[in-house]
């Protein structure tokens, strides 16, 4: 009983907390959601999501990226994938999926000093290249990895 009592009042007290904030205005779900890049993610071609998301399409390929992802994804709709990079003053990390009707899957805008790296899961339509686009000191680089969708997700 305690402990119920315990939570209800964190619950309550962060549920203040916020609309304070909101009603000063220091938090307006306008300004959140205004830099989401909705032509980038809405883009049919790999080319026109970069153009929309960077300002650019010319990447060079590096090895100083690293993709860890399954060669073989039985499910298309939980594919892990990593992202590292050792290339300085890294400013954000995409992901694409050129396959599927919406290629960029993911953009992760990082922090001054932070560390190049990401992780997560995608959704894949079929088999296909992923790619990761790493945005440093206003260039772009990539690095890609074939990944075979199995149909079905039972491995056949």
């Amino acid at each position: 009983m305690n402990n119920k009592r315990r939570i209800f009042l964190k619950g309550s007290l962060g549920a203040s907390a916020l609309g304070v904030v909101i009603g000063t205005g220091l938090l307006s779900p306008r300004v959140v959601l205004a830099a989401w890049p909705e032509d980038a993610f809405g883009a049919k071609a790999v080319p026109d999501a970069l153009k929309a998301l960077t300002g650019s399409d010319q990447m060079s390929d590096s090895s100083d990226i690293k993709i860890k992802a399954p060669d073989i994804a039985e499910n298309g709709a939980v594919v892990p994938v990593t992202v590292s990079s050792s290339i300085e003053g890294v400013e954000s990390i995409s992901i694409i999926a050129v396959n599927n009707p919406s290629p960029l899957i993911a953009s992760f805008n990082l922090g001054e000093g932070a560390e190049g790296f990401i992780s997560t899961r995608i959704k894949m339509g079929k088999t296909g290249d992923v790619i990761a686009v790493v945005k440093a000191d206003g260039k772009l680089y990539s690095a890609k990895k074939e990944v075979k969708v199995t149909i079905g997700g039972c491995g056949g």
